[in-house]
């Protein structure tokens, strides 16, 4: 009798055992998961990641949601379809078919305003140096869109009202950090230069080169980069006024080594375009093609499925690029780690090159790969968007669907 209350007492502590170890894995899985996710149907969903999930229960979401979303579901994910893990929220959205990119192409962009890149005193008549800006309150970052009451389109037009000023305050309104504020400067006659100065140095455009992600056949709309474009100087998101796509003629790959990254190099074409740039934001550069650049990049191009952040997982894939001529070619790579819950991160991924000709190639990952589309299962799955400069096999890529919310139709 005594030893079967001990057997009993032995299973019973083997069974808390594993049922604490059953919820507390719960607890961990219910930590990878996101609050909300997107997909074609929330009674097929699965998360590709984490196959010992299934869904055990769906049903209407009575969220606030429900006015902006009303496709929205209430999903509960389970553990061996036993052990509730999370309840999330469910987008149903209705499938979106894309073309893959992979095309290099320049980036053109006129600034909204122009941005403080740089502040320095001034040594007027009397020797007295002095930084008019920095007084007014300007920092490095500030966005300026009017002087005097006229919109500030360029560094020439600043510096144009600011030298027919003859020393008076001008009103400048300018924006920070999403805030706009109005300040007073008192230009500085400059010694040196013999006009009068802000003490601030600013820039009203860029350019560079990206790779295209995917392209929406039916409205010409296109995506890249998979990150924001942001000011060499400041680090700030560069506002857009206007943009230009226009193709690139890449002439050089210079290899990335261990601390020192590599990058692709070309020529931008001065006679034609690919079309006009209207957004640049935390998920990559937008923009819509003309007709004819619509036919040239999807002549050959491949297709595919958005993909959702639940259906990527670690494993094989591959990337579509370009590092010489036009045409992008496929390589292989490995999608080391996933974090579904990274928000609109463009570091939702970490991706390893795989493929022997592109590291032959360009040591791996290089400036201006950013945006080249991620295809994994036969969907469109990311973009690569950074590279790890002490080990340029290796880099980051931003989940599609991320990129995807911002195109206009």
């Amino acid at each position: 009798m005594q030893k079967r209350v001990k057997i009993i007492k032995i299973a019973a502590a083997v069974l808390s055992a594993a049922t604490a170890g059953l919820f507390g894995m719960a607890g961990y899985y219910s930590s990878k998961l996101p609050s909300t996710m997107k997909a074609v149907s929330s009674s097929e969903i699965y998360v590709a990641e984490y196959p010992e999930l299934s869904c055990t229960d769906t049903r209407e979401s009575v969220s606030a949601d429900m006015l902006t979303f009303p496709e929205q579901k209430q999903v509960t994910f389970s553990l061996f379809g036993a052990v509730p893990v999370k309840t999330v929220q469910v987008r149903e959205q209705s499938p979106i078919v894309l073309a893959a990119g992979g095309t290099p192409f320049g980036i053109k962009l006129l600034m909204e305003g122009v941005m403080v890149t740089e502040l320095g005193s001034i040594c007027d008549k009397s020797g007295r140096t002095v930084c008019p800006a920095e007084e007014a309150g300007i920092k490095v970052g500030d966005v300026i869109r009017l002087a005097d009451g006229k919109k500030v389109t360029s560094n020439k037009g600043l510096q144009s009202i600011i030298s027919a000023s003859s020393g008076e305050e001008i009103k400048i309104t300018a924006e920070r950090d999403g805030s706009e504020f109005t300040v007073s400067l008192k230009p500085v006659f400059s010694r040196a230069t013999g006009q009068w100065r802000g003490g601030m140095w600013v820039r009203d455009s860029i350019a560079g080169i990206g790779t295209m992600t995917f392209i929406n056949k039916q409205t010409g709309e296109f995506a890249g980069l998979g990150h924001p474009i942001c000011d060499s100087d400041t680090g700030e998101l560069v506002p857009l006024h206007s943009g230009e796509a226009v193709p690139v003629e890449l002439s050089d790959a210079k290899r990335g080594e261990k601390g020192i990254p590599g990058e692709l190099r070309g020529v931008f074409s001065k006679d034609k375009t690919y079309g006009v740039l209207y957004k640049n934001s935390g998920c990559g550069i937008f923009g819509r093609l003309t007709d004819d650049a619509l036919e040239e990049l999807c002549k050959d191009s491949e297709e595919f499925p958005l993909g959702y952040r639940q259906e990527v997982s670690t494993g094989s894939a591959e990337i579509f690029t370009s590092v010489s001529g036009h045409k992008p070619e496929k390589y292989s790579i490995e999608i080391e780690r996933v974090d579904l819950n990274s928000g609109d991160s463009t570091k939702n991924m970490v991706i390893r090159i795989t493929d022997d000709r592109l590291l032959d190639l360009t040591g791996g990952i290089i400036q201006g790969m950013s945006g080249s589309p991620v295809i994994q299962d036969g969907k469109i799955v990311g973009a690569v968007t950074h590279v790890f400069v002490s080990d340029p096999t290796r880099g980051y890529a931003i989940f599609a669907e991320n990129m995807a919310e911002y195109l206009e139709s």
